[in-house]
């Protein structure tokens, strides 16, 4: 059980995130300030908004279970986010940016109109909250299952309680919420995991020889995880990074070219020590609790039976601001979708930023809700994040790669493409779930991509030019 000390300091922390989110309230005098914290982040808080929301519970509480299980083949999730992160830095950021400024884009379906058309707008606006209630939900999921083995509450309960957290102060505090809670979210991440989560396993048995000599070989598999499964997060987790909202957005955010590009490149070097330290707790839990069944929330046991009181806590608020601040960005875009690209852009063009506000608010706790229910009905976490990871990919990647990187593209392909690859991902993992035939228990990410593919450039022949 946590020491009164080690619970007060995690509410503590809950508490801080909301007071944050009331702070960064009375900042915000523009829709812009909102949605894009005005356009004027530097480069170190770029790089942490990247780290906080894309190092979540699919890394560190999904990436230490799966190191329970399978060994250093877990790392393999947050390298795909290493690749996928420094591939946008290196080819995207700036251009991006530039794109922003020129255009006084504040989201990802305002990027997609500036080559494409409203239509082809909207289908990627609903692709992009379908995946953003599913990426909120894995976070939630996590939470949810963290704050059940800690305070000693049923999963229900404890999902509850992380959700509304995290909508209070994302939905009041908006973007500008969402950065000064990254800052120090990704700070404590980091410290725990890193800085006194390695160190602590290893005090406790989790030394390199133990590890080597006490665990099974296939531990030290590279590919004990599965082929199948690690090729599609090699494909579908970098691809990730060019089509999801919160990438451009954050892009949007920097306040030069220069920060856009050196805060995504800044925090790949910051990913791999996360790796490291996710799979060395992960294999040192696996040492110490050979026979789990349910490894879902072997972190959070991992560290209330072996980390010392105050340290605990550090920890238990470090793991807890991987999923919260991965949720927050998440809610957030999903709740932008709806206001900014939805309401403003065909219901009310001339609405005040006032009301905009009160509807973000107000469509964020409506995506909290969503993503806490699926977080319900599905509770494993890297399985709930590869529905959102399948769908963005499989549906937008083709038409965006190709609006940046040619000069003719055909407005009719790109709305086909996105919209028939979209339905053909969820009409897979329908009838996947179904056990319609065989052929469906192949990933969806590849038929998704066939279609669009085939779509796109069949349609882009016929064609010919932009129409």
């Amino acid at each position: 059980m946590l020491s009164t000390i080690d619970t007060g300091i995690i509410f503590g922390y809950l508490a801080l995130m909301i007071a944050i989110g009331f702070y960064a309230s009375r900042k915000q005098n523009s829709v812009k300030d909102f949605f894009v914290a005005g356009g004027k982040l530097g480069t170190f808080s770029i790089a942490c908004l990247w780290l906080a929301s894309w190092i979540g519970g699919a890394s560190i509480v999904g990436g230490a279970a799966k190191a329970y299980e399978f060994g250093i083949s877990a790392g393999w999730y947050i390298t795909c986010i290493a690749i996928g992160c420094l591939l946008f830095g290196l080819f995207f950021a700036a251009r991006v940016k530039r794109w922003g400024n020129e255009h006084q884009l504040l989201t990802y379906p305002d990027f997609i109109e500036t080559r494409y058309d409203s239509r082809t707008r909207i289908v990627a606006t609903i692709t992009t909250i379908i995946a953003y209630i599913a990426y909120a939900a894995g976070q939630l999921a996590a939470a949810g299952a963290i704050l059940s083995t800690l305070l000693g509450w049923d999963y229900s309960s404890s999902l509850l309680l992380a959700s509304a957290i995290i909508v209070v102060y994302t939905a009041t505090g908006g973007f500008l919420a969402v950065t000064y809670t990254d800052w120090v979210q990704f700070s404590l991440l980091f410290i725990g995991v890193v800085l006194v989560g390695i160190p602590v396993a290893i005090a406790n048995g989790g030394t390199w020889d133990a590890l080597t000599t006490q665990l099974p070989a296939e531990h030290f598999n590279p590919t004990a995880w599965g082929v199948p499964t690690m090729l599609a997060l090699g494909v579908s987790l970098p691809l990730s990074f060019f089509v999801a909202m919160d990438s451009y957005t954050r892009m949007f955010a920097a306040k030069s070219e220069t920060a856009a590009k050196h805060g995504t490149l800044l925090a790949v070097l910051f990913l791999m020590p996360l790796a490291v330290g996710a799979i060395w707790l992960g294999m040192t839990a696996a040492l110490l609790y050979p026979n789990v069944e349910n490894s879902s929330d072997i972190l959070a046991r991992l560290v209330v039976d072996i980390f010392p009181v105050g340290l605990k806590g550090l920890m238990l608020i470090g793991i807890l601001a991987a999923l919260m601040s991965t949720a927050d960005i998440c809610i957030l875009t999903a709740a932008a979708n709806g206001s900014r690209d939805i309401y403003q852009r065909y219901f009310n063009p001339e609405v005040a930023p006032r009301k905009l506000f009160r509807i973000s608010i107000g469509l964020a706790a409506i995506v909290g809700v969503a993503s806490g229910l699926m977080a319900w009905q599905m509770r494993d976490i890297v399985a709930i994040l590869l529905v959102a990871f399948t769908i963005n990919t499989a549906a937008l990647f083709v038409p965006t790669i190709a609006m940046v990187s040619s000069r003719e593209v055909s407005t009719a392909a790109a709305f086909w493409s996105i919209t028939l690859a979209l339905l053909t991902v969820i009409g897979w993992y329908i009838a996947s779930a179904m056990d319609l035939a065989p052929v469906f228990s192949i990933d969806p990410l590849w038929p998704g991509l066939i279609v669009s593919i085939a779509v796109f450039y069949g349609i882009g022949l016929v064609s010919g030019t932009q129409k």
